[in-house]
């Protein structure tokens, strides 16, 4: 039986911290001549009524949260995050349907960078502030500022650390998972601030700086120009980004060895970030190769164009400087391989991520040998580790979940008029919270022409991929909620 005052509470405290955050984008508003003031006043002030209000009446619930309860708590704070997080883009000028603002904060909390803005720049830099940091709190921020309050209702919280940071199912990196969490916020922090400095002296605004800071360790993909960083058609910019969306990319785990246990060596002793850092100088070859022979770009572009491009699909950031949809064939079957294959496991990309892809390909050639050796006893190992025969069949389930999702979905679009091309690359795009794709939703385009039920099936699948699939989907089966 759900316990909803034990919900609530929890969810209380977020929604007030959560209407804090907009404290950011208001001050920045004071400073420069008040600029949508009321308008992100007034989401402030809703946000932090609503949940000041909802603790208020369940603050006697201080009970251990079970796992159901911590999964429900999980899809409440995605959800609450993204109908909250369209306030401001509601009370403000800009966008003008609440399907719109709710798709474009979605698309912020779950780093998913996919927007429905035709002309970015029209949008008052308070709001487009606020629109960077919601990619910011989603990429860590709100998993963790749960994390933190969840030690008030008992051990339960380890439920949604599990729900949310795969990669520390098998590895803790502190016993308790309240200094888990100010660990992880510490790095988080520590490497925003690195990347705001060294994009403010590559030339850029401190305001660019700021939001593109907060998009890029997020790997969230939101930009404050309409052309993204091609805008600033800055190399360096390109490259100061492109080191910290490989950083955005990388598990938290390995960020944890190499700056607060000073092993900053460890990273190259660990199979799946080998493989993330080898897929993405793969497919960078190829990719520039295809450029300076079938489209004549300079050596030195194209290897710094596809270098780019390459590691923002990979890191499902989303980030552009060129045309992908203009690239070759290959060129572009390549950058929707990686849309599929995202980072690394607890780190803030999407995507199946790099460790799962490997796996599942350890998991077939087991099943090659097993057809020649019917007798033989074949494990699985990853990275020098025999891989449990439980976790192969989480994998196993995992992957149809995401395909029955990917498959309901492109039915979905198509049914309300979507061609089929950009059906299958949209919600591809959305449910690996990549952003940009092909077709009608390229990097040159929107989501702004997409119907509406088009939009809430790409909400839905933006959160459920966020969340891997699992966590939202047990919520609507009938077993979740039997007694």
């Amino acid at each position: 039986m759900i316990r909803w005052p034990l919900i609530g509470r929890v969810l209380g405290l977020f929604l007030a911290a959560f209407g804090g955050a907009m404290a950011v984008p208001l001050a920045y508003s004071l400073s420069t001549g008040g600029e949508d003031l009321a308008p992100l006043a007034k989401a402030m002030g809703v946000t932090l009524v609503f949940g000041v209000t909802l603790w208020a009446v369940s603050r006697n619930a201080t009970r251990e949260m079970t796992q159901r309860e911590g999964i429900l708590l999980t899809v409440s704070v995605w959800v609450a995050a993204s109908l909250f997080g369209s306030l401001p883009f509601v009370f403000a000028p800009g966008i003008d349907t609440l399907t719109d603002a709710v798709f474009e904060s979605a698309s912020g909390v779950t780093t998913t960078g996919a927007s429905i803005l035709v002309d970015i720049e029209a949008l008052s830099r308070p709001v487009l502030l606020w629109r960077a940091l919601c990619s910011w709190l989603g990429g860590m921020g709100i998993v963790v500022l749960v994390i933190a309050v969840l030690p008030l209702v008992g051990h339960g919280g380890m439920h949604l650390y599990r729900s949310e940071f795969s990669g520390a199912r098998s590895e803790k990196l502190k016993p308790r998972v309240a200094e888990t969490a100010s660990s992880l916020w510490g790095i988080y922090v520590a490497l925003t601030a690195a990347l705001f400095g060294l994009l403010t002296l590559a030339g850029l605004s401190p305001f660019d700086a700021l939001a593109h800071a907060f998009a890029t360790l997020a790997t969230g993909g939101f930009s404050t120009r309409t052309a993204s960083i091609g805008a600033f058609e800055s190399p360096l910019v390109e490259y100061i980004t492109i080191a910290f969306m490989i950083l955005g990319g990388t598990s938290f785990v390995l960020h944890y060895r190499a700056l607060l246990e000073q092993r900053p060596l460890s990273a190259l002793r660990d199979y799946e970030f080998r493989q993330y850092i080898g897929g993405i100088g793969l497919a960078t070859a190829t990719a520039a190769l295809l450029l300076f022979t079938q489209l004549g770009y300079p050596a030195d572009r194209a290897l710094r164009t596809a270098l780019f491009q390459v590691t923002s699909i990979m890191t499902t950031t989303g980030f552009a400087t060129d045309n992908f949809e203009l690239w070759p064939p290959l060129g572009q079957l390549i950058l929707l391989v990686l849309m599929f294959t995202g980072g690394c496991t607890g780190s803030t990309a999407g995507g199946m991520k790099v460790s799962r892809i490997a796996l599942l390909a350890k998991v077939v050639a087991r099943e090659f040998k097993r057809m020649v050796e019917r007798h033989g006893v074949f494990a699985v190992r990853l990275g020098g580790r025999v891989v449990r025969e439980p976790t192969i069949r989480s994998l196993l389930n995992l992957v149809y979940l995401a395909l029955m999702v990917n498959f309901i979905s492109c039915l979905a679009l198509a049914a309300v008029g979507v061609d089929v091309f950009t059906s299958i690359c949209a919600v591809a795009a959305t449910m690996f919270n990549i952003g940009p794709a092909l077709g009608e939703v390229g990097p040159a385009e929107n989501y702004s022409h997409l119907p509406t039920l088009a939009k809430w099936v790409l909400c839905f699948d933006m959160i459920a991929g966020r969340l891997e699939f699992y966590t939202l989907l047990v919520t609507v089966t009938p077993w979740f909620w039997r007694k």
